[in-house]
């Protein structure tokens, strides 16, 4: 048990400032995320509270922050001379990556019991409120498996059996001659960015394998086991943009000529060591279609992208709890903060941006565990609505959070700075707010099968407010004739449609407040200016 701090200091007596927690409830203090586990992926919630209880610790807590400060450093010579081409991590970064894995961030999916993705993105959820960092390369390495699978049975067998183990090895040594493996993924390119297929990189075939030779613009996790990469093979060997496997070692246990350039100066994320690398003949091994090499990782993409939709939630999520703990034990005006009626406006209008993110990537992970083909293409373009929205309200309700706490939200010790610095970082990575919609338009003109799946979900829930179905009919318009111009516009309408449909199915208390607000159109530019006669203390109540 920690000793409590000196109140009584020499000029003045410490009081209205809530004392640091030493521990974070996670799951008891969180009811949406009980409910929709409830629903979801019901035999999951014993082991998701146990999960949630060991990294909202004292230990874990540590271990996180000090993943977090003590950046990771790039090792590129031994003092020999000879390559490393490694990255050393502060000892609580492997912590939180074994606790991670040992939760099953990366496996439970692929278990076979039902509720895979649900559990999954429940702790994508949960481990965003705590250590950010860690959940890039456990998050890549859940979404190798399908890509895998899909692309070769040979590498899924190898590779993507240990990739779907429940454990983590962080040691600098050959994958295969490991128990479990982490897999990350190299793409972009300087001069390309998100558009892949203006790289340069290219693949030399030897014998049954290849050679690679050229540049990764950002590589993410270099000290995976294994990265899912993109070359250009020559004609005579078939061609065309294509994927490859390539190991960290060779089959001869040899370091893989993957060099290190540099770590990222990123403005957040900074437990996890984004890098720029060069292929000098790199070892690899190609996964599915020579020429096809979007299609084969495209699985990883549509996988990491369920995590770039609900890790913002939960930085949601834990910046509203920070706000409404802070406002809950502080005073001003001779009364509460939390008891004031502008602040219970603000934190509870910020609560539905919560509720009904939450509510939206859940939904959707329940599509990832769909079996049926209309389940694989809502997914499909769900996600997608749901990775735009969600990151976009996230910049906004981590900074009206901050705001809510005041200077004391704006140092270093406090979370907010850190959610903050996070808030940008899945709406950039792996396609920007416009690449995001752009898909959107693409999936929507290619695969009709989508958006019939969307069109459904939507119009399950007509005739029961006039609201919504004033808002469904406008996006209905939009979509019948799609256009780049007004892709955000649809895109935007689309998720608060998708969110207000899950919350009056569930009849959670906040579809009222969310129709009259976010489809409704009574609703300012700015947190706390619900309507009149709003409960906003209720809502606030649900932080």
């Amino acid at each position: 048990m920690s000793i409590a701090p000196r109140t009584h200091l020499a000029t003045h007596e410490v009081f209205n400032q809530p004392l640091p927690r030493e521990r974070l409830d996670l799951w008891g203090a969180d009811a949406p995320l009980r409910a929709a586990v409830a629903e979801a992926a019901p035999e999951d919630a014993a082991a998701l509270a146990a999960f949630a209880a060991e990294i909202g610790s004292p230990e874990a807590l540590d271990d996180a922050e000090r993943a977090q400060r003590v950046k990771p450093e790039l090792a590129i010579f031994d003092r020999g001379g000879r390559r490393l081409d490694e990255v050393r991590f502060h000892p609580g970064y492997h912590a939180m990556m074994t606790r991670g894995a040992e939760a099953g961030y990366a496996a439970r999916a692929w278990d076979g019991r039902p509720g895979g993705h649900a559990a999954h993105a429940a702790m994508v959820y949960l481990l965003s409120q705590v250590e950010p960092g860690v959940c890039c390369p456990l998050t890549m390495t859940y979404a190798a498996v399908p890509a895998l699978e899909a692309g070769s049975p040979a590498l899924a067998a190898t590779w993507g059996a240990r990739a779907k183990v429940a454990a983590y090895d962080g040691r600098s040594m050959p994958g295969l001659d490991k128990a479990a493996v982490t897999i990350g993924m190299a793409m972009t390119e300087k001069q390309g960015g998100s558009d892949v297929r203006a790289n340069t990189t290219r693949a030399v075939p030897e014998g049954e394998a290849f050679r690679l030779w050229g540049h990764k613009w950002f590589c993410s996790a270099p000290m995976s086991d294994a990265f899912l990469t993109l070359a250009y093979l020559p004609e005579d060997a078939g061609g065309g943009l294509t994927c490859f496997l390539v190991p960290r070692w060779t089959p001869e246990g040899e370091r893989n000529p993957i060099q290190l350039q540099r770590l990222k100066d990123k403005l957040g994320n900074h437990a996890n060591a984004s890098s720029e690398i060069e292929y000098h003949g790199a070892w690899a091994q190609i996964v599915g279609e020579p020429g096809r090499g979007v299609n084969a990782i495209i699985e990883m993409v549509h996988h990491t992208r369920l995590d770039a939709a609900t890790a913002p939630v939960g930085f949601m999520r834990r910046a509203l709890d920070e706000a409404a703990w802070w406002a809950r034990g502080r005073t001003a005006f001779q009364r509460r903060l939390a008891d004031q009626p502008l602040m219970e406006a603000v934190l509870g209008d910020l609560a539905l941006d919560w509720i009904g993110s939450l509510a939206l990537v859940m939904r959707v992970a329940r599509a990832f565990d769909g079996t049926s083909a209309q389940d694989r293409a809502f997914a499909r373009i769900a996600v997608a609505i749901a990775k735009y929205w969600t990151n976009k309200r996230c910049v906004g309700v981590v900074y009206e959070a901050m705001e809510a706490m005041g200077g004391v939200g704006y140092v270093e010790e406090a979370p907010l700075a850190m959610l903050y610095r996070e808030a940008p970082l899945n709406s950039i990575w792996e396609g920007s707010g416009n690449v995001i919609c752009l898909d959107v338009l693409r999936t929507l003109g290619r695969a009709p099968e989508a958006a019939q799946a969307l069109t459904a979900e939507l119009s399950a829930r007509r005739g029961e407010d006039a609201r919504y179905d004033a808002a469904l009919a406008a996006a209905a318009a939009g979509l019948e004739k799609p256009s780049e111009g007004q892709a955000r516009w649809l895109v935007e309408r689309l998720a608060l449609l998708l969110q207000a449909s899950e919350l009056m199915r569930t009849g959670d208390p906040a579809a009222e407040p969310f129709l009259a607000t976010r489809l409704a159109g009574d609703w300012g530019r700015t947190a706390g200016t619900l309507p009149e006669g709003t409960d906003a203390g209720a809502l606030a109540a649900r932080i």
